[in-house]
């Protein structure tokens, strides 16, 4: 357990930063991180080097004076075992590392970047409440925005709801009376367990980044050449973040 009196008094910042681009920061979170005493930088190996270097990229051009930066190790998720408690797990231990990182500093304003918008698919605010501390959310563009408005399409039809979902649970199937669906986390391209002619997609990776990819079709014409160029992608770059939309369409 983490001892959180340790820690003293602070608010924990989760600053939502978009998709990498710097133009993706708002004039809120340009000032929560200018008000802060210490910013939490994420490493995640060498392979995934440039996501801290992103960060650092940001906050070059968004800082107006020099703040601490406290950098702590990510750590794996093991996932030879049950899922969910393999995920609490690793989320103990990513608390653990924070806490290990700030309290050295004593800060009263603590800040960490987190892509998109840290209240979306995301667990930075499960883990932040192990460590028992004041959080204030900034909210932040979300790959979602950044998908469809790359594309220039709508999220949904008139009147029709929107699944948002992970491809782990796409994999046992598409959701029951959805029409559209947008699937995040997939590492496996799991839309190619569907009936390719029944759905039209809109795929992108790195969205709002200089290195954006984006394919739209029939997923029975393009569902190949995204699984290769996600592959492509990630052996490059040696990380990749995709998301993608899919709706059914008339035969």
């Amino acid at each position: 357990m983490i001892d959180t009196r340790k820690l003293g008094t602070y608010r924990l910042n989760l600053i939502g930063i978009g998709t990498g681009n710097p133009d993706h920061v708002t004039a809120q979170a340009a000032k929560a991180l200018n008000a802060a005493d210490l910013i939490l930088i994420p490493r995640k190996g060498e392979s995934k080097a440039d996501l801290a270097d992103l960060r650092l990229q940001i906050l070059s051009q968004v800082l107006t004076r020099p703040i601490p930066l406290a950098e702590f190790d990510y750590p794996t998720r093991d996932a030879s075992g049950d899922y969910e408690t393999g995920v609490n797990d690793w989320h103990d231990e990513i608390a653990r590392r924070w806490h290990a990182a700030i309290a050295p500093h004593e800060p009263r304003e603590v800040a960490l970047l987190v892509w998109g918008d840290p209240s979306l698919y995301d667990s930075t605010l499960r883990i932040a409440s192990r460590l028992g501390a004041e959080t204030r959310v900034i909210p932040g563009l979300t790959s979602i925005q950044v998908l469809t408005a790359a594309h220039g399409v709508t999220l949904n039809e008139i009147g029709r709801p929107v699944i948002i979902t992970t491809g782990r649970q796409l994999r046992d199937g598409w959701p029951e009376g959805a029409e559209t669906a947008v699937v995040m986390l997939d590492g496996q391209c799991s839309f190619q367990t569907l009936d390719a002619e029944r759905f039209h997609i809109w795929w992108g990776a790195y969205v709002g980044m200089k290195e954006e990819l984006l394919i739209a079709g029939k997923l029975f014409d393009v569902g190949t050449q995204i699984v290769e160029t996600r592959a492509k992608a990630r052996a490059e770059h040696g990380w990749i973040m995709d998301i993608y939309l899919l709706r059914q369409v008339s035969k």
